[in-house]
């Protein structure tokens, strides 16, 4: 079995450091539009760019002679901002439907929590938790 790890340097047709060039690298190759920075990171066609809004990475959009496409649907976009904005729109419909299925913790698994990793939504909960007494017995 052949990994990653075994090839020598001189194996490499880039160096993986110069393909992952953050946005405020002086090497990387930047395209800004309006709310997004794209950085491009590999590939002819398609060109591919990982796709930046703020200082959080939100995906990868790709480049082709005609059109831009972004991966997550299966749209041709005339513009880089429509492909980074129809991924922006995706991911925050995903964010929240994750968010929305997600259910919280019972009482008694927050109990089995580090008190520091508690929110203080938890830590308001677990202070009204009055536990059912059910089977106790005095001693």
């Amino acid at each position: 079995m052949i990994s990653p790890f075994s090839l020598q340097e001189a194996d490499w047709d880039e160096s993986p450091e110069k393909i992952l060039l953050p946005p405020s690298d002086p090497n990387a190759e930047i395209i800004e539009i309006p709310g997004y920075i794209l950085v491009y990171v590999n590939g002819a066609c398609p060109r591919n760019y990982r796709v930046y809004k703020g200082d959080c990475m939100i995906g990868v959009i790709f480049q082709y002679i005609t059109h831009w496409s972004n991966g997550v649907d299966s749209l041709r976009y005339a513009e880089p901002v429509d492909a980074a904005v129809g991924l922006d729109n995706f991911m925050n419909v995903a964010r929240v439907s994750t968010t929305a299925t997600e259910q919280s913790p019972t009482e008694e698994e927050l109990f089995d929590k580090e008190f520091d990793a508690l929110t203080s939504d938890e830590w308001e909960r677990l202070r009204k938790y009055v536990p059912q007494a059910k089977h106790l017995v005095a001693a």
